[in-house]
């Protein structure tokens, strides 16, 4: 028994070619299986990459530039108010793209108005604090005044790509917001451990411990918040209306930090001078109450004699990132 085939001598010389061509269109067949099974794995494989790559940029974007979100409660003037026993004066929080609502203080209430806009990495505002901020605690316990703190993520750029000025602003954004009766406690613990320019700042586990420091309840809650930089668009857009729009009740923006408003008025003494600070208090505070009121008005407390400062040129701004 044989078996016949394109070579098979047996065959006609008609046979074998037709043989040959049905060979040949075998061929081409199963060439183009091929080819358009190799085509489909390459679109496939294409797909996954070209999907990844999508992935990937969308992370990316996403976790560096948030869409807004609302503001921290509490601040809805951007800055949040400290009144008498170092309660935080509560408001709700702003939604996105929400205008603030600057604080109505009572003329009529005695009580005189600080409002301070300040970097946690600017070394003047660190010397304010060091200088002011125990007469300003007595202030505030007793009646006599509120102080409004309004923190700013300026100096960025200082701090060797940490984004320290912004992480601490965010940080305070986060006691504000689950904590606001330790803002105060927490505030003078950022300017106590300040660090110096064109360093790393704090990292966040020691921001974190400073919240414990400051007697928070909700200390989990608030590390998230700090961990996730929950208010970072909050503080980007709060530095940005601070620097371009006029400041409530004046006619210009901040142009350096700190900058101290009393009663609307802007201080611009010696910064590590508290009795001149105190003096310009009472001075401004005479100018719009009757001093015969019951209400305790803040008088000039002696205090140690302090180092001289730098000249007091205000630390230079910027136009936060993005």
């Amino acid at each position: 028994m044989s078996i016949s085939g394109a070579e098979d001598p047996r065959q006609s010389k008609n046979q074998r070619r037709e043989a040959a061509r049905e060979k040949a269109k075998q061929l081409r067949e199963s060439q183009r299986k091929k080819d358009v099974r190799n085509r489909v794995i390459l679109i496939s494989s294409l797909s996954v990459v070209v999907i990844a790559i999508i992935v990937g940029v969308t992370l990316v974007i996403t976790s560096t530039i948030r869409p807004a979100g609302p503001g921290p409660a509490n601040m809805a003037s951007d800055g949040i108010q400290i009144g008498a026993g170092l309660v935080a004066v509560q408001t709700p929080a702003l939604a996105a793209g929400e205008d603030p609502v600057p604080t109505v203080n009572d003329p009529d209430s005695g009580v005189v108005d600080i409002r301070t806009y300040v970097d946690y990495l600017c070394p003047f505002c660190g010397q304010f604090e060091a200088t002011n901020n125990e007469q300003m605690t007595e202030w505030i316990e007793s009646g006599a005044a509120t102080v409004e703190v309004h923190p700013l993520s300026i100096l960025d750029r200082a701090s060797l790509g940490t984004r320290y000025s912004t992480r601490a602003a965010n940080a305070a954004s986060c006691v504000a917001n689950y904590a606001p009766d330790q803002f105060w406690a927490f505030n003078k613990l950022l300017f106590d451990n300040q660090p110096e320019e064109n360093s790393e700042g704090l990292d966040d586990a020691t921001l974190k411990e400073l919240v414990g420091e400051a007697g928070v309840t909700d200390q989990n809650t608030i590390d998230t918040c700090i961990d996730d930089v929950e208010f970072r668009g909050f503080v980007a857009d709060s530095t940005s209306r601070a620097l371009q729009d006029p400041l409530p009740g004046t006619d210009e923006p901040v142009k350096g930090t700190p900058t101290v408003l009393v009663n609307g008025q802007k201080y611009e003494g010696s910064i590590t001078d508290a009795d001149a600070f105190a003096a310009f208090v009472v001075q401004v505070a005479g100018e719009a109450y009757d001093t015969s009121t019951s209400t305790p008005t803040p008088t000039p407390t002696p205090t140690p004699a302090q180092e001289p400062a730098p000249a007091e040129t205000p630390a230079p701004t910027e136009a936060p990132a993005g």
